[in-house]
């Protein structure tokens, strides 16, 4: 059978980020990809100039439209940017049950620009938290949703993904990106224990769309049949090479996407 993910996300216009990206990524890991787009951003490498949110009632056509027909392995959950969105896709993962979801907390854009409301974010940790196998927050998101400072050491990492372990999720993947140090560390956290997968940081401006990237490689992996902690050590290398040979794309004049398809261009 042929692996499908589906990403239910928000539109990147500047193609670095979002349902692009994450269609990019299932794409270049061998997985068809499929989409429900909750909003259309006008973006680029700079930043979001406006954001259009689609109808909830839309979101809820475009999941049963999707699902009625495909037989989807894994999804992947991005912007949301309202809590009627959030509840029509709540509303849908009741009803066709996926068998996993990992759900990338989006809260700010690359640039700095806030893509979700305020209220949101209660919205997503009492209606999508249950609901959903891995959620991805990188240390500003998971301090955001805890109502914390973000934190600065693999300790503080830990509590803080066990905080959110309290307050309903299923599996946490704490990510060091936003971190200062010479190593980027990821923390898997699950009720079980904590797995650490560290890579060398790279340095590059051209990080858009690299939390969106790394969730969407995670579902690709699930999607094929990998157990959890091998689809987060797959998704941690194919990041970090996507990072690395992001140097030979010159996409805008801001920050640019990683190098989604470096295996196959030359």
């Amino acid at each position: 059978m042929t692996a499908i993910a589906l990403t239910i996300a928000g539109s990147d216009s500047g193609g670095g980020a979002g349902i692009q990206a994450d269609l990019k990524t299932f794409s270049a890991l061998g997985v068809y990809g499929a989409s429900v787009i909750t909003a259309l951003t006008a973006q680029n490498t700079k930043g979001v100039t406006a954001i259009h949110d689609a109808p909830a009632d839309f979101v809820t056509a475009e999941i049963d439209a999707v699902f009625s027909d495909l037989s989807v392995n894994a999804v992947k959950i991005g912007m949301l940017s309202r809590t009627d969105i959030i509840a029509a896709v709540a509303a849908g993962l009741n009803k066709w049950t996926p068998p996993f979801v990992v759900l990338d907390p989006v809260m700010v854009a690359t640039s700095g620009d806030r893509l979700i409301r305020e209220d949101a974010a209660t919205a997503i940790v009492e209606d999508l938290f249950p609901r959903v196998t891995l959620i991805t927050p990188n240390l500003a998101e998971a301090a955001t949703l805890l109502g914390l400072s973000m934190a600065s050491t693999e300790t503080d990492m830990q509590k803080q993904g066990e905080g959110l372990i309290a307050l309903g999720a299923k599996a946490v993947l704490m990510k060091g990106g936003h971190g200062t140090s010479d190593e980027s560390v990821d923390l898997l956290i699950t009720p079980s224990g904590v797995k650490r997968y560290a890579a060398r940081r790279v340095a590059t401006k051209n990080t858009h769309g690299t939390g969106c990237t790394l969730s969407a490689a995670i579902a690709a992996g699930l999607a094929k049949g990998l157990a959890l902690d091998e689809a987060v050590s797959s998704a941690k290398a194919y990041v970090t090479a996507a990072l690395e040979a992001s140097s030979t794309l010159h996409i805008g004049s801001g920050s640019g996407p990683v190098h989604h398809f470096h295996a196959f261009w030359k």
